[in-house]
């Protein structure tokens, strides 16, 4: 280095960008716009707070179609990662008769309306408080 040139400053990095994993409030709500948007049907939600440990909120909706379920679930899917939720788990895709995501905080069951009515899950959660239709 030469005495007159200034000394370089040294490469700071960006700090790295911080993931914010929604709350169950807002994995919800976006679940819901999704549900709204793509003309799921009778979608009802379920308030689990309290109640049990595995989630806070249930979410079962219906769709006209294999075809249908398939594109809701893929849908939401497909949000809650552009969303930031992580781990999010399906199961059900290859038959799109019953499609069930696990978002953590929020559970989605996505029926074609026969299977809906064979399960009857709704049934389990009918003397739970908060239930609502969406």
């Amino acid at each position: 280095m030469s005495p007159t040139a200034a000394p370089r400053a040294t490469a700071r990095r960006a700090p790295a960008p911080v993931s914010k994993r929604p709350d169950a409030t807002e994995t919800l709500r976006l679940i819901l716009g999704q549900l709204e948007d793509m003309k799921a049907e009778d979608t009802v939600t379920i308030d689990l707070k309290g109640k049990t440990a595995f989630a806070d909120a249930m979410v079962v909706t219906s769709g006209t179609s294999n075809r249908h379920v398939g594109a809701i679930a893929d849908r939401v899917l497909q949000n809650l990662k552009k969303a930031g939720v992580p781990g999010t788990h399906v199961e059900g895709m290859p038959h799109c008769d019953w499609v069930l995501i696990d978002a953590g905080d929020v559970v989605v069951h996505v029926f074609r309306p026969e299977v809906r009515a064979f399960y009857d899950i709704e049934k389990m959660w009918a003397g739970t408080k908060g239930r609502k239709k969406s």
